[in-house]
Parts: C-alpha cells; sequence; structure tokens
C-alpha cells in the first residue's frame, strides 16, 4: 500500500507543475456549465417550478456535478495511456516489477487528477454561486457524506476505463469501446437525471454503473437524504469491488496471452 501511496503523490507533485494548463482546461467545463445553465433556465418559466421532482437550481446544480465529476475523472487521457502500453508493449516490463499494474495505473492516474478535480470542484461552486447565487439546502455532515460519494465515484470511474484500455489485449483498440461508454454515461447520467427517462430507463439507469458513477453523488447534492445515501454509498462500494474484479480478470488473461506469444 505504501508503494501506491508513494506513486500517488509523486503525481500531485508532478501535476502541480501544470497549473496554469489546468485552469486552461477548465474552459471548456466553464462553458459547458453555460450553455446549460441557459438552456434549463429557459425551460423552467418559473424557479419554483418543479419538473420530474427537480427546481431549476436543483437541475443547474445536478448538471454542474456531474460535469464535475467527469471532467475530474480525465477518463479520456487514461484509457488512451493504457492502449498505448498494450499496443507499444510498455505494459510487458511492468510485469514483473514489485507493483501490481492495476494498482500502478489506478494510484498513479488519482494523483495526477487530484490537483485537476480540486480546481474543477472550486470552479464548479463558484460558476454555480454566479448563476444561482445559492447552495442547495444541506449540513456539513450530508457535504462530507457528498465529497466521500464523489471520491467513490471517480475511483469507480477510473477502474472501469482501465478495465476498458485493457480489452486492448483482446481488440488492440479500445478506444472505440471508451467512446461508446462515455457517451452513455453523457446521455443517461449527466445531462439528465434518470427521473427524466421511461421506467424501464430508469430501471437501467438504477442497476448500471451510472448509477454509482453520476446519478448518485450528484442526487445527495441536490437533495440530501441520510437513507439514499447509505443505499448511494453500498452500491458504490460494490462497484469497486466489481471493476476490480473484472480489471483483475482482463489483466491475468491478458498476461498470459502476452506470455503464450512470447511478448
Amino acid at each position: 500500500m505504501k508503494k501506491y501511496l508513494y506513486i500517488y503523490k509523486s503525481e500531485i507533485m508532478s501535476s502541480l507543475q501544470y497549473i496554469f494548463n489546468i485552469l486552461l482546461n477548465m474552459v471548456g467545463y466553464t462553458v459547458l456549465v453555460f450553455i446549460f445553465f441557459n438552456l434549463w433556465d429557459y425551460i423552467y418559466e418559473d424557479a419554483s417550478q418543479l419538473i420530474n421532482g427537480y427546481t431549476k437550481n436543483q437541475m443547474i446544480w445536478y448538471i454542474i456535478v456531474t460535469e464535475m465529476l467527469w471532467q475530474a475523472s480525465g477518463a479520456r487521457k487514461l484509457c488512451r495511456k493504457i492502449c498505448e502500453d498494450v499496443r507499444g508493449g510498455n505494459i510487458a516490463y511492468n510485469i514483473n516489477k514489485p507493483y501490481s499494474y492495476i494498482g500502478y495505473v489506478i494510484s498513479s492516474h488519482l494523483g495526477e487528477m487530484t490537483i485537476k478535480a480540486l480546481i474543477t470542484i472550486i470552479v464548479g461552486i463558484i460558476f454555480g454561486m454566479i448563476f444561482l447565487n445559492e447552495l442547495p439546502q444541506i449540513s456539513l455532515i450530508g457535504i462530507i457524506i457528498v465529497l466521500i460519494s464523489a471520491f467513490l465515484s471517480i475511483l469507480i470511474n477510473t477502474i472501469l476505463v482501465t478495465a476498458i484500455g485493457l480489452l486492448s489485449f483482446t481488440i488492440e483498440d479500445a478506444s472505440p469501446i471508451y467512446w461508446l461508454y462515455s457517451k452513455v454515461i453523457l446521455i443517461l447520467g449527466t445531462m439528465f437525471p434518470m427521473e427524466f427517462f421511461p421506467k424501464i430507463i430508469q430501471t437501467i439507469v438504477r442497476f448500471s454503473p451510472i448509477y454509482a458513477i453520476s446519478y448518485g453523488p450528484a442526487r445527495l447534492f441536490v437533495n440530501f437524504d441520510i437513507k439514499n445515501a447509505v443505499v448511494i454509498l453500498i452500491t458504490q462500494m460494490i462497484y469497486v469491488g466489481i471493476a476490480l474484479g473484472i480489471s483483475n480478470i482482463l489483466y491475468k488473461k491478458g498476461v498470459k496471452k502476452l506470455n503464450v506469444n512470447g511478448g
């Protein structure tokens, strides 16, 4: 565990050298938030109007939080790195290292994304306050739970994208799979809460990683409820285990294939 913590800390220190680049990357996030703000401001005739159980402020905060989580995960960069490691053979150098490749990739990526996540949270809160002039009603305990849920969300997304990248052992380039994954998350988990979809889609979302990655943390922030919090946190911890299991299976099969082919 100490070696992964060291890798994590090293990546944080490294990312501090690129603060300006991180701030530039926030431009796209702020533009997206601005677009959605104007969209929902137009849809809601009255700020107190309810649409599928959401007020205008809750809907806009939901978008801010889900986009915040997606931006903070840096998933596309991670998938590209793993695909390049597999295709280029760099992964072979990690097989005999005194640490797991999966553990290395996850801790390295989380360290790289930590500063970006903090800046994204700050920018998101600032823009939310500028647009809406108020935060959702939530206690200090609620904020702590939401932050834990947000971390688990990013962790689950990181591990699942790691698993997608490891598919490159089989299909050479997993980028199209990641593209499909990201669009499903965007449509069913980021742009709209699951209450905006038909019942059958709501059921699919509830029993899919989308619930743990996007919907759960955002829902807790805009409408905190301790019972929902317990369910969401338990669901997220289950998905951490499932995602790790899938990643390990894909990695072991990939390494076996690599050894058989003499890679």
